[in-house]
């Protein structure tokens, strides 16, 4: 081969392996779990908060769709769990009047059911592992269904604390409390529904 030759074939070779290391690089920018969870958290009305509440549990999530929803799930369930448990302390403030103490024991309810709902989502979707087409659909919406309705359940408890008769330190503690919990739980609802999507998306892409 002449020198003209071998110079040129170094630099297809040269160029190719710019092109897969450039290509590398890309994927390794994109294929860690923290920045699997970025990108997924953008899909959330708080995407902050999401990677925030999420990036401790980067090496259990991995890059699994399924494990970011049921991370998401069980996180709020904790949320939820730690803000009734707060909301509680609070009916024996000294000095707390009848009015605030019914829509605190109301919220605690709420905040039950809430946990409830919750519960039962995290323990349907984890039976989503094996299930295929429309049993995998009818789990999916019976999460969504749950996640939803302990969405309402949060924003019901801040609903006894409406009006200005109301203000207080009693109303201003519980809705930053509750106010988080609920940012939380509608981030895990997107990703519980990104998942489906996705899901659903790559099932019919399979089909002939």
């Amino acid at each position: 081969m002449t020198r003209l030759g071998l110079g040129l074939s170094f630099l297809v070779l040269f160029h190719v392996l710019h092109m897969f290391g450039a290509a590398d690089s890309t994927i390794a920018r994109h294929s860690s779990p923290t920045a699997f969870i970025k990108a997924s958290c953008r899909a959330t009305d708080y995407p902050a908060l999401c990677v925030q509440s999420l990036a401790g549990y980067a090496s259990a999530i991995g890059q699994s769709e399924r494990q970011l929803a049921q991370t998401a799930l069980t996180v709020s369930l904790a949320r939820v769990r730690s803000a009734q448990s707060y909301v509680a302390k609070l009916t024996r403030v000294r000095g707390i009047k009848p009015r605030e103490y019914r829509a605190v024991k109301d919220c605690i309810e709420n905040m039950g059911d809430s946990v409830d709902r919750l519960r039962q989502s995290v323990r349907e979707l984890g039976q989503t592992g094996r299930a295929v087409g429309q049993d995998f659909m009818w789990h999916m919406s019976n999460v969504e269904t749950w996640v939803s309705a302990a969405l309402t359940d949060e924003s019901t408890c801040l609903d006894g604390f409406s009006g200005r008769f109301m203000d207080g330190n009693i109303k201003t503690a519980i809705t930053r409390r509750v106010n988080n919990v609920a940012q939380v739980t509608s981030n895990a609802l997107a990703l519980v529904n990104r998942f489906a999507a996705k899901h659903k998306a790559a099932s019919a892409a399979k089909q002939p």
